[in-house]
Order: C-alpha cells, then sequence, then structure tokens
C-alpha cells in the first residue's frame, strides 16, 4: 500500500482517484487480492495516464495563454502608436496646399503680413504633425530610396551621381518608422554621350 501511496505521490494525482479500487482491495480475499492488485495497478496507471495527459494539457494552455497576452499586448501598442495615422493623412495634403499657397502668395508679391502669417501657420501645422509623430522624409540630395521615395521622373546631370533625388514635388512623411506616404521625386541619370 505504501508503494501504491508513493506512485499517486510521484503523479501528483489526488487519492480519491483510487480510494474506490483500494476498498475493494482491502475486503477482498487472498485469491481476489490477486486479480485486485492487477485491477488496481490498471487503474493506477490509468489514472497516471490521466494526470499526465491533463498536466500536459494544462501547460499547453498556459503557454497558448501567455502568447496571446503578448500578442494583444503587443497589437494594443501599435495600436496606440499608430492610432493617429488616418487623421495624419488627412492633415498631409493640407500642409502641402498651404506651402503651395506661401509659395504662390511669395512669387505674387502678396502683402508679407499675410506671407507672414501663412509661414506662421505652416510652421504650426508642422509642429503638430510632428508631436504626432509625424516626420518628414529628407530627400533632396539623398540617394534614390524606392522604400522611401516614388520616382516621378529621371532627368540627366552632370552635376549629381547617377541615382539622386534632384527635385522634391510632394514631401513625404513617417510616422514611428512606418511610411504616411512617400515623397514624389525627380531622380538623376548618368547624361546620354
Amino acid at each position: 500500500m505504501a508503494h501504491e501511496h508513493e506512485q499517486v505521490m510521484k503523479t501528483g494525482c489526488n487519492a480519491a482517484d483510487i480510494a474506490p479500487a483500494a476498498e475493494g482491495v482491502a475486503g477482498g480475499s487472498a485469491a481476489e487480492s490477486g486479480s485486485s492488485d492487477h485491477d488496481l495497478a490498471r487503474r493506477i496507471e490509468a489514472t497516471e495516464r490521466d494526470c499526465a495527459e491533463s498536466k500536459d494539457r494544462y501547460l499547453r494552455l498556459c503557454a497558448e495563454f501567455e502568447n496571446y497576452k503578448k500578442l494583444a499586448q503587443r497589437d494594443q501598442t501599435d495600436y496606440a502608436k499608430y492610432a493617429a495615422e488616418k487623421v495624419l493623412k488627412e492633415l498631409l495634403p493640407v500642409a502641402d496646399n498651404l506651402e503651395r499657397a506661401i509659395a504662390h502668395a511669395r512669387s505674387a508679391n502678396a502683402d508679407p503680413v499675410i506671407v507672414n502669417g501663412l509661414d506662421l501657420i505652416a510652421r504650426q501645422l508642422q509642429d503638430a504633425l510632428q508631436k504626432a509623430g509625424a516626420e518628414p522624409i529628407a530627400a533632396l540630395g539623398k540617394p534614390f530610396d524606392p522604400s522611401l521615395h516614388q520616382a516621378l521622373a529621371q532627368m540627366e546631370s552632370s552635376e549629381h551621381d547617377p541615382e539622386t533625388v534632384i527635385e522634391e514635388a510632394q514631401r513625404g512623411y513617417v510616422l514611428h518608422g512606418r511610411i504616411l506616404r512617400p515623397s514624389l521625386v525627380t531622380v538623376s541619370k548618368t547624361p546620354a554621350s
């Protein structure tokens, strides 16, 4: 009986699982005892298997739950990090149009007070974009990078290295390393001989 108790303790199974079998052994004769011992051993083995399977299921479930928690936490962090993405994409054309309006006002010799006011508004908008996480992509004079720039045209140039951005038609932006909008650029190429 001590040996059986030792097996139960090793497997972590509850003694109540094998109590009915133990009662049958205690009340029988010597002849019944041999077959009951065999029956009890089978029940103990079955209970040990059940315990091992339950423990395995428990460990797998714990691992799955930990993975789920990590995934949910990452999703929540990403959501918070990129929550402003949609609004920023809507504001970028406004910033572009404001810059065009300032350039037009300067070329039309508009009242300097109006141009200065527009400049101030443009700076405030750029500051707001940066506070929300949007950073402009540096493009002019940089090597062409298809992950950051979208080429609109190529222009022959002996002043610049080939595949260098020489004009920027529209400024690009990134949000925490993710492209909000690529820069629309003109890229240099080697002049034809």
